[in-house]
C-alpha cells in the first residue's frame, strides 16, 4: 500500500521512461509561432471555459497528435486553468 500524498514508484518510473521517448515541445510544434499565437488567445479569452479561474493554457479540444492543420485550428483551441487542464483534460485523455 502507498502512502497518501505519495506516488506509485513504478507508475513514477514509467512515466519518466515515456517521457524520455516524447519529442520536446518544440519538436511537437510549441515553438516561437505559437508562444505568440497563445498570448493573443489568451489575451482574447482570458477565463477558463470549465471554472471562473484566469486561463494560463491553450488546450487542443481534440488532441492533434502532430497534426499541423488541427494544431492551428483555433477551433480546436479553448483556454483552460492550469489545475482544469492538468486534473480534467488529463484524466480525459488517459481515459481515451
Amino acid at each position: 500500500m502507498i502512502p497518501a500524498g505519495q506516488r506509485c514508484p513504478t507508475s513514477t518510473a514509467r512515466k519518466a521512461e515515456a517521457d524520455k521517448r516524447r519529442p520536446s515541445a518544440r519538436e511537437r510544434g510549441y515553438g516561437t509561432k505559437w508562444d505568440s499565437e497563445r498570448a493573443a488567445y489568451l489575451k482574447a479569452h482570458p477565463t477558463c471555459m470549465r471554472c471562473p479561474s484566469p486561463a494560463t493554457v491553450v488546450d487542443h479540444i481534440v488532441p492533434h497528435r502532430g497534426d499541423t492543420k488541427l494544431f492551428w485550428d483555433r477551433s480546436n483551441w479553448q483556454p483552460l486553468c492550469r489545475t482544469c487542464h492538468d486534473r480534467w483534460k488529463q484524466s480525459q485523455e488517459k481515459r481515451a
